[in-house]
């Protein structure tokens, strides 16, 4: 079993299925699943959204060559950016060599905050709160049963008091810290918040504002390393170490501009969100505390970090939030989603978080190294002639040809594409 496989992306669909079955990523019976009709039943898609009209496809590819905590995984991706699967593969590739990547995991619970308002002394309530605290994990549980017999449900209490613009402080929050297993758990906190709200509320006489899960979910860190020896980067122009050195830079650089910052941690979610897409996972969840991560010191800044080690290699670190599941919800009614863990061979949301991390750090690779070396417009403009062959008309060997001889021209667009494809139909 191997997910370095060879020329992969000039295999037609059924002989790329027949690989992934070959190779013991894909049963038979999720292969036939992919070479037939995948659209939604009605009641499925009703179920996922409200006015349903229709439903809006996006291709479903995979990146190659990972490796994952010694293990081989194939890389499911959602996207319509043609150059986001070929970097994350490309970035595996050069892992490889050095073992792939490695992870770890502190600890995955979700917070759920209750805000209160009305507080009339904060000192004594949270003191109070503290004496209290075997009641709140009582009605934590009295609330969501089932989470605590999986071994879940909530697991810390933490206190935090909130100052207005004018420095004094307006609100008590109540962070509950919960074990939502394997689930991606929004559901699970908010019912655990709704049924320990009301009594924090009548202990202290405040008025609860709000009790809602938080996004920043900085208790559920995960860590990818990877390392990538200089000689293997070289360039036409540069040796290996001018271009790890580059990258070096290219980071810090990152981690000082927010400009710059902002761009380089969008390439990173190119890769993760495409992964998470095809997992059935809330990307938009993710973003939201992947960005709140980046900016946790009050400075918004590079989510990665590329060093030179003391022995000579090029190592890359990705740490950030990954609440993700792999049961419940859309997960369990969208075949694609379940398929999807099936090729990355996880069993866990643990496991899965780990895959996708590394996915975002290997795209990350492939993006700085790219800006440092040659652009990044290089790879892009490949994919684009392909892109605008596809557009101008062009099918089966005529896009082939025809992103062949847009390659060449000082310019490109749908109208040259046009006029190459009419010259490469009367030939």
């Amino acid at each position: 079993m191997t997910s370095n496989i060879s020329q992969y992306y000039k295999k037609d669909r059924s002989e790329r299925l027949d690989i992934l079955v070959e190779n013991n990523f894909l049963s038979t019976t999720s292969a036939a699943f992919f070479a037939g009709n995948t659209e939604l039943k009605d009641d499925v898609a009703n179920s996922l959204i409200e006015n349903q009209v229709t439903q809006f496809p996006l291709p479903y590819g995979v990146a190659l060559n990972f490796i994952v905590d010694g293990q081989d995984v194939i890389v499911p991706m959602v996207t319509e950016e043609p150059s986001v699967i070929a970097a994350a593969s490309n970035g595996a590739k050069f892992m490889r060599k050095q073992g792939g990547f490695t992870t770890t995991v502190s600890e995955r619970l979700l917070i759920g905050q209750i805000i209160l308002t009305d507080v009339t002394d904060f000192e004594a309530a949270t003191l109070f709160i503290n004496e209290k605290e075997k009641e709140i994990f009582a009605a934590a549980e009295a609330a969501h049963p089932s989470i605590v017999k999986r071994g879940g449900g909530l697991k810390r209490i933490h206190i935090r008091q909130i100052p207005n613009e004018d420095g004094n402080i307006e609100f008590l929050t109540i962070h509950l810290l919960v074990d939502v297993k394997d689930a991606m758990g929004a559901n699970i906190v908010n019912t655990i918040l709704e049924g320990t709200s009301p009594l924090l509320e009548s202990w202290l006489g405040a008025t609860s504002l709000m009790s809602i899960l938080s996004n920043f979910n900085d208790q559920s860190l995960v860590t990818s390393h990877c390392r990538v020896h200089p000689d293997d980067l070289a360039t036409a122009n540069l040796t290996g170490l001018e271009v790890a050195k580059k990258m070096v830079a290219a980071t810090r650089y990152a981690h000082l501009d927010p400009y710059r910052a902002a761009t380089h941690n969008k390439g990173i979610m190119n890769g993760i969100d495409a992964v998470l897409l095809a997992t059935g996972n809330d990307w938009r969840a993710v973003e939201a505390g992947a960005h709140a991560y980046a900016s946790r010191d009050g400075h918004y800044r590079s989510l990665t970090n590329w060093t030179l080690t003391n022995d000579g290699f090029l190592q890359g670190e990705l740490t950030m939030p990954m609440p993700i599941g792999s049961v419940g919800g859309a997960i369990s009614v969208l075949p694609l989603a379940k398929i999807s863990q099936e090729l990355t061979k996880t069993n866990s949301a643990e496991d899965l978080a780990k895959v996708i991390v590394s996915a975002g750090l290997a795209q990350n690779f492939s993006a700085v190294k790219a800006l440092v070396s040659d652009g990044i417009q290089k790879g892009h403009m490949s994919l684009h002639a392909k892109s605008l062959a596809i557009h101008a008309g062009a099918t089966g060997e005529e896009i082939d040809q025809v992103t062949a001889l847009l390659k060449e021209q000082p310019t490109m667009s749908s109208k040259v594409a046009e006029a190459l494809l009419a010259t490469v139909r009367t030939k």
